[in-house]
């Protein structure tokens, strides 16, 4: 077991570099951000934090940017997207398990916090950081949203590794944020829950048989086939890798399955929560 106290994130130079090589390739095309934001149907504001480094790029813009800057400038673009890193703005004690999530087999994941970040579309995200206690600077949070945008990747990325998430029902009655942030945030889940490599599971709020009153856990298969159990909280973190501690976890995580609703029912749920609202 590990832990690690360094709450500080570090900044992206990746990012920052590609947002030098979309300034110049859009100088070069004659552009000025004024003109280009439009073609690719973002606004200048959004163009302009990604040039900065402040924003990562949504997958979108290299496709779009194609018929704007050309196929040259846009196989310069793609490859500088291929040097992002997700590492890049995560707090440091969380940056060991971000290594062996990009690598895993299978990612199981229970959370009675908050919605899981993977699956945290980004009005959700920027509504956790303008409550982060103490207050970061726009940087901070910037860097930050980006480097969870930029993990979220993984679950198209890596289609042949299984994802499964069980989430307390309260995280979506909660409404944190606002109407509309949760809206947002059913829309996205039902959308995510729909990829084949998915399984997401709602626990109701009334279950009298709750495996999960230790808190959060979360559970990646090595390529090795071992299980590493990760948990965190209020800036620390333990990666727990004894192999009889992680069964523990395992088997936790296993009856926490059987007791939430079902992948269907869940998506009956979200789809009806959203209709509510």
């Amino acid at each position: 077991m590990t832990a690690d106290n360094g709450c500080e994130p570090e900044l992206s130079d990746s990012l920052r570099t590609f947002g030098a090589v979309l300034k110049a390739l859009r100088e070069e095309a004659g552009l000025t951000q004024e003109q280009f934001a439009p073609r690719v149907r973002y606004s200048v504001a959004y163009v302009a934090k990604i040039e900065q480094g402040k924003r990562f790029p949504p997958g979108g813009l290299l496709e779009r940017s194609e018929a704007v800057l050309g196929t040259a400038a846009a196989k310069v673009l793609k490859a500088a997207a291929r040097s992002l890193t997700r590492k890049a703005g995560l707090a440091s004690w969380f940056r060991q398990w971000a290594g062996i999530e990009e690598e895993a087999v299978s990612l199981y994941t229970y959370e009675s916090r908050v919605i899981p970040g993977l699956l945290q579309p980004e009005p959700y995200i920027r509504a956790l950081f303008d409550r982060h206690l103490p207050p970061l600077t726009e940087e901070q949070a910037e860097q930050q949203v980006a480097a969870r945008l930029a993990r979220q990747r993984l679950i198209v990325e890596r289609p042949n590794t299984a994802f499964s998430f069980v989430i307390e029902q309260a995280l979506l009655d909660r409404r944190m944020g606002g109407v509309p942030v949760t809206r947002g945030l059913l829309e996205h889940l039902i959308a995510v829950g729909a990829h084949r490599n998915v399984e997401l599971q709602v626990m109701p709020l009334m279950q009298e048989e709750h495996a999960g009153f230790e808190g959060e856990m979360y559970l990646a298969e090595t390529t090795d086939h071992r299980w590493v159990g990760y948990v965190e909280g209020h800036g620390t973190s333990m990666l727990i890798s004894g192999p009889k501690d992680a069964s523990q976890m395992l088997q936790r995580y296993g009856k926490l399955r059987s007791q939430a609703l079902s992948h269907q029912a869940t998506t009956i749920l979200l789809e009806q929560m959203r209709g509510a609202l």
